[in-house]
């Protein structure tokens, strides 16, 4: 392992559990550091996640540092995931390196082999150390996984590689926070509890001053200071994977109802995220037949499985419902794999997914041939002018695609999207109530989600002529005030000097 000194700065941030709060404080940290006028990247060496992002060169890293990054006010890059593994299977993932598939492994094989891939980290993390002043590092689940402890390379092996002093955080909102942050120290090895600088309790509700004699006892127990207390706070910032809180959202609030099938293995549902913004607007995931009613509009997202996620549409109920609301001409939109069910047969002659040939949706006629080859791209293209696409004709968009595949028309479709690159990306049905597109973050950018309401509010007899949204915006001002929680939750000037100290190990 190399010894070079690097150039960056660095911190960490570990947590005591998964969905304790660590992608958010790593953003937040990234934000106050980038104030201040440091040149400040993410990290994580390896991510486990259903949502990514593929980066400017085509290549495919964990969201979660995409929007870290963004917090940074940076482009993101490979070198901040340089392993990503997309669960196929309950015991099987895709193993992703440096943004490229390097193919699907069992877990136990995974594990017993992962050690050959830390020249890989330490060529990400070092090139990111030449390049930035400050690295906040991010761990995965919890340091304390004493089955897994041997060959960790994301946790304190990671702050091992990178010499970098550990935040480690708890949720309180579940509960025991004072057990799993002593039990998460003491069952680490000495040297590794040496590493711990600072202690943060995350996500309270409630008076602080009546948790202040707990801080002071597990300060006494572990002889770790706790730098500050996080308060649960609203924000709106893309999570991470399917632990995020958005997809048990399931009741209508009333305006515009948007209902997203929540597949058993929906991906970049971030693809929705930009609609919970907006007033009057009630997005919902929905995961039973019984749950759809009738809304304004339904989306298919995208998915790793997308003909065993067809197979439980199928079986679940859930296609008839859809069908029947697609007949009442309540509009469909696929993006990604959602897209290729909404086809009438989808073929994996390679088994790419399970092989053979299902029936689609029927809802476009097109059919989808899954190959080997991964399409990953950032790009731009541009709404066709056709009659069918109403306001939209001629609106530029942009997106990225990351599918296993290729969709084309077999019958009376329109095509939607010119690509910059020449291609044609997207279907309609003659009557433009059904859409289909692989571009992930379409409603990201520009108007298009809101022209997408403002078109359904016109439908239900709603006045849209006042109603305004900018995506843009409304994410500088959330990171903004990220940034103004951990200033005023945690003890900054402690926190630079741990950042400044470093460690030695």
């Amino acid at each position: 392992m190399s010894e070079k000194r690097h150039k960056a700065k660095v911190i960490m941030v570990q947590g005591t559990m998964s969905n304790a709060g660590k992608s958010f404080l790593v953003a937040g940290l990234c934000r106050v550091f980038r104030q201040d006028g440091y040149r400040t990247a993410p990290f994580k060496s390896q991510n486990m996640a259903l949502n990514s992002h593929i980066t400017k060169d085509g290549l495919e890293i964990g969201r979660a540092q995409a929007m870290q990054a963004e917090a940074a006010g940076i482009e993101p890059t490979v070198e901040m995931n340089p392993i990503l593994l997309k669960p196929t299977s309950n015991v099987g993932s895709q193993v992703i390196v440096n943004g490229e598939v390097l193919g699907n492994m069992k877990a136990m094989d995974y594990y017993a082999d992962k050690k050959r891939l830390i020249p890989e980290i330490q060529k990400a993390f070092d090139k990111l150390s030449e390049e930035y002043d400050v690295i906040v590092i991010e761990g995965a689940g919890s340091p304390a996984e004493i089955n897994l402890k041997e060959n960790d390379i994301v946790n304190m092996g990671m702050a091992r590689i990178a010499k970098a002093p550990v935040l480690l955080c708890g949720d309180i909102d579940r509960g025991g926070v004072f057990a799993s942050l002593y039990g998460t120290v003491k069952l680490l090895e000495e040297e590794e509890q040496a590493m711990i600088k600072g202690l943060i309790i995350n996500k309270f509700r409630g008076d602080v001053e009546i948790l202040k004699p707990g801080l002071q006892m597990i300060e006494e127990k572990t002889g770790i200071p706790v730098l500050g207390v996080v308060p649960m706070t609203p924000l709106d910032i893309d999570d991470e994977d399917s632990l995020s809180d958005r997809l048990t959202h399931t009741a209508r609030k009333g305006g515009i109802d948007l209902a997203v099938i929540r597949l058993p293995h929906i991906s970049n549902f971030t693809d929705f995220n930009v609609f919970e913004r907006m007033d009057g607007v009630s997005l919902r995931y929905v995961g039973s037949a019984q749950e759809l009613g009738t809304p304004d509009l339904i989306f298919l997202p995208g998915t790793k499985n997308t003909m065993d996620d067809l197979a439980w549409l199928r079986e679940s109920g859930m296609e008839a419902v859809i069908l029947r609301c697609a007949e009442q001409k309540i509009p469909v939109v696929g993006i990604c794999g959602g897209y290729q069910m909404l086809g009438e047969v989808l073929e994996d002659p390679d088994c790419v997914e399970h092989g053979g040939t299902m029936r689609g949706m029927g809802l476009l006629a097109a059919k989808t041939v899954f190959s080997k080859a991964k399409m990953r791209t950032q790009i731009r293209g541009r709404v066709t002018e056709a009659e069918t696409c109403g306001a939209f004709a001629g609106k530029e968009v942009q997106g990225y695609e990351i599918h296993m595949g290729r969709t084309e028309k077999t019958g009376d479709c329109r095509e939607t999207i010119y690509l910059e690159d020449g291609r044609l990306d997207g279907l309609s049905n003659p009557e433009g109530t059904v859409y289909g597109t692989y571009l992930h973050g379409i409603f990201d950018y520009g108007d298009l989600a809101a022209m997408t309401v403002s078109r359904l509010m016109k439908k239900k007899g709603l006045d849209p002529e006042n109603w305004h949204f900018d995506p843009e915006e409304h994410k500088r001002q959330e990171y903004d005030k990220l940034a103004d929680l951990v200033r005023n939750s945690l003890d900054m000037k402690r926190i630079y000097e741990i950042l400044e100290a470093g460690i030695t190990c």
